[in-house]
């Protein structure tokens, strides 16, 4: 009974935003009928405070941070915080054997001891409606005459509304499949410095293991500043450089949470398909999602079983590692959520709908006939790209010898000068340094020969590279035994120049094309990717156009069945700044299972197993923990220190890092990660079990100050008790 109603009310909601906390609004959209539901909530700011391009106000205290998170600024110093994961390879690269950060932590003591990284930060500055303009441009085409000229439009509008000089970089965004165009103005700064992070063991405790789930016990935060030049404009790293001196920051609550607490979390999720039609939802369940699944479960594999064994290797892998894996069991997870929730009936309810009001309408009529006939056509081929991206580029090795295909190109173009090969042979010294720092021999070689063995028995014969399995058997033996594809990736890794720095010097000095071709790692990254361009990627590009157009036609539709309520609906995620509102909130997963809203110290140390890969901790917080050592941070009502709750707010990927803020505007700590029980949120909100996973910010200070010694840190933070 209780899942017939859940799938009812999904169905309505499907398009328009009729039940509470779903919904990524952008901020400079947001409806007063929005911003009242906000208030009735328990918001005590004012719609300018949220959003206003010509004072300061919240937006200015939320940054993009890297190139896929989100990060805060919480002082009057530039100060950042955002997760753990998303300071993970900066982390990572400032550490070394002699002075393992991301093992043992770090919190500088002074401005002077901070470390300079690779990263950067963007700050939103205004948003502008070019609809018009855009839609103009594009009057009379469809297809790929309309997606060419779209990208020449967007392109020409980037560059009126950026300004190098000043780091201003404009972003045009396309919003609810085409049918509305804003574009996004940010000023970028490069001298970005890791001031703190915990140990790992803090920062990614309960590992893959608890990852996507609750009850939840990790300490995933870490800490940055962003710095000026002397005049408070963007500048390269210099020693001289100050501190940026914010719009906004956001003060810090240490104030205890109750079940029901007004919550709103801002930042960049990345991207949602909620808008997608049944057809794409039945693909992910049906090819997309296991075969992605399945790759990855090899790359783990043999990546884990390597770093097991080495603490110089883990440090290596770490990073890539984390990312392989964390959307391993999203997607794993999604699938099973899909199918439980019948996502697929969903869509198909909202379809007949559309359909039933279509009917007459020439403009209409045909766009789901025509887009199940794209999806048709594809389906035959889409477990092959999934192939090719996570199957044969999931090894750094094939994946780099691929890279080499465009090399290749100039050594063979009629005509070509010798600039422009020492242009290409450039480019390729610098990228195999790069990947030789990254590359782990020995798991790589496991990936190799698992892949080619798993293509070849997951991949239908005729789409198979001509040729390719015929030799290989003739060469190396059975197509079934595994041994097989071990000697022929053996033979590869033994052979190939790309790991032999005398021959490959002496290919950069002179290089050309048949030495290239014969090497073994660069034949069979040609003869896959170049099987799969020549013959299949074309039908990709005539699908990906096709599933555009009828994308866009589909919302067009959906935007006139009801133009009142059309005014609130939201757009799919893009990796734009949005915000969402929602409460903190306990759960009943399942029959008998009640989840409470917070997690707290008690349950970190029932975690706690000393060794254990996953769920180890420092010895002195196992100490400070049993002694409840908490100081301020403790929670007054359950004489403990919380480490997370959840809330009922929407996000998704790229919400990494993002602040939860309270109603008045105050951090209470940072969003990192979605609840098992509603992974299919990329595709469909459920409005009962939906979670977000927030690690508490009084943990975070705890942290800093009680177990890193990170006084300093504090003294910079605006509290309010």
């Amino acid at each position: 009974m209780k899942k017939l109603f859940v799938t009812t009310i999904l169905a309505v909601g499907l398009f328009f935003k009729s039940f509470a906390d779903e919904g990524m609004w952008l901020p400079m959209l947001l409806g007063q009928q929005v911003y009242n539901e906000m208030v009735k909530k328990g918001l005590k700011l004012t719609k300018d405070q949220l959003y206003n391009i010509n004072k300061p106000s919240l937006k200015d205290a939320i940054i993009i941070f890297g190139g896929g998170c989100t990060g805060e600024i919480v002082s009057s110093q530039g100060l950042i915080f955002t997760n753990h994961h998303c300071g993970y390879d900066a982390i990572a690269s400032a550490s070394n054997m002699d002075h393992n950060y991301l093992q043992n932590g770090f919190y500088a003591k002074n401005k002077g001891e901070e470390i300079p990284s690779n990263l950067s930060v963007q700050f939103l500055l205004r948003i502008e409606d070019i609809t018009k303009e855009v839609m103009d441009s594009l009057k009379g085409l469809s297809g790929t005459e309309r997606l060419q000229k779209q990208a020449a439009v967007f392109a020409a509008i980037n560059k009126r509304m950026s300004d190098a000089s000043q780091n201003i970089e404009t972003r045009v965004n396309s919003l609810f499949k085409g049918n509305q165009f804003l574009a996004f103005v940010y000023q970028r700064y490069t001298d970005v410095r890791l001031v703190g992070a915990p140990p790992e063991s803090v920062g990614k405790f309960g590992g893959d293991t608890d990852n996507w789930e609750w009850p939840r016990h990790t300490g995933d935060f870490s800490i940055f500043r962003v710095y000026t030049n002397a005049e408070g404009k963007p500048a390269k790293y210099a020693e001289g450089n100050i501190p940026l001196k914010p719009k906004w920051y956001l003060p810090v609550s240490l104030k205890p949470l109750k079940d029901g607490d007004f919550s709103m979390i801002w930042g960049y999720p990345g991207g949602t398909n909620r808008y997608e039609s049944s057809y794409g939802v039945q693909l992910a369940i049906d090819i997309n999602n296991p075969t992605l699944v399945k790759l990855r479960d090899v790359r783990l594999k043999y990546m884990f079983e390597e770093m097991k064994k080495d603490p110089a290797t883990k440090l290596q892998l770490a990073s890539s590692y984390a990312g392989i894996a964390n959307y391993w069991k999203f997607f794993d997870g999604e699938t099973k959520q899909l199918v439980k929730y019948d996502v697929v009936g969903q869509k198909k309810n909202a379809e007949i709908k559309f359909n039933a009001w279509a009917n007459g309408k020439t403009e209409y009529a045909s766009v789901f006939s025509d887009w199940g006939k794209a999806y048709e056509a594809w389906r035959p081929y889409a477990k092959h790209r999934v192939y090719i991206n996570e199957g044969l580029n999931g090894s750094p090795l094939i994946a780099f010898a691929g890279s080499l295909l465009q090399l290749e190109a100039a050594l063979v173009k009629t005509g070509a000068t010798q600039a422009d090969i020492k242009k290409s042979v450039e480019a390729a010294n610098n990228q195999r340094t790069a990947f030789l720092e990254e590359e782990n021999k020995v798991s790589d070689e496991h990936i190799v020969a698992a892949v080619t063995k798993m293509f070849y028995e997951d991949i239908v014969k005729d789409q198979q590279p001509v040729g390719f399995y015929g030799t290989l058997k003739n060469t190396y033996g059975p197509l079934d035994d595994e041994a097989t594809y071990k000697k022929y990736a053996a033979n590869m890794f033994s052979k190939t120049m790309i790991f032999d720095d005398a021959r490959w010097k002496a290919f950069v000095a002179n290089p050309d094309a048949v030495t290239l071709q014969d090497d073994p790692a660069f034949a069979h990254a040609s003869t896959f990717f170049t099987n799969y361009t020549s013959k299949y990627g074309p039908y990709y590009q005539q699908f990906t156009t096709k599933n555009a157009e009828m994308g866009r036609m589909y919302l067009k539709g959906i935007l006139e069945m009801d133009p009142v309520k059309s005014k609130m609906m939201y757009p799919d995620a893009t990796f734009t700044m949005r915000v969402s509102y929602g409460n903190v909130k306990s759960y009943r997963p399942r029959d008998a299972v009640f989840y409470d809203y917070v997690t707290t110290s008690k349950g970190l140390l029932e975690k706690y197993k000393a060794g254990d890969y996953e769920f180890d901790l420092p010895a002195n917080q196992i100490e400070m923990l049993k002694k409840k050592d908490f100081g301020q941070y403790m929670d007054p009502t359950r004489k403990e220190l919380v480490i997370g709750f959840i809330t009922t707010n929407d996000i998704t990927g790229g919400n990494s890092g993002s602040p939860v803020i309270n109603n008045k505007g105050e951090l209470i700590g940072l969003a990192f990660d979605g609840n098992y029980e509603a992974l299919s949120h990329k595709l469909a909100f459920d409005k009962d079990l939906n979670r977000t996973i927030c690690v508490d910010i009084r943990y975070v200070l705890w942290c800093i100050d009680k177990l890193g010694g990170g006084t300093n840190i504090i003294k910079e933070l605006k509290l309010m008790k």
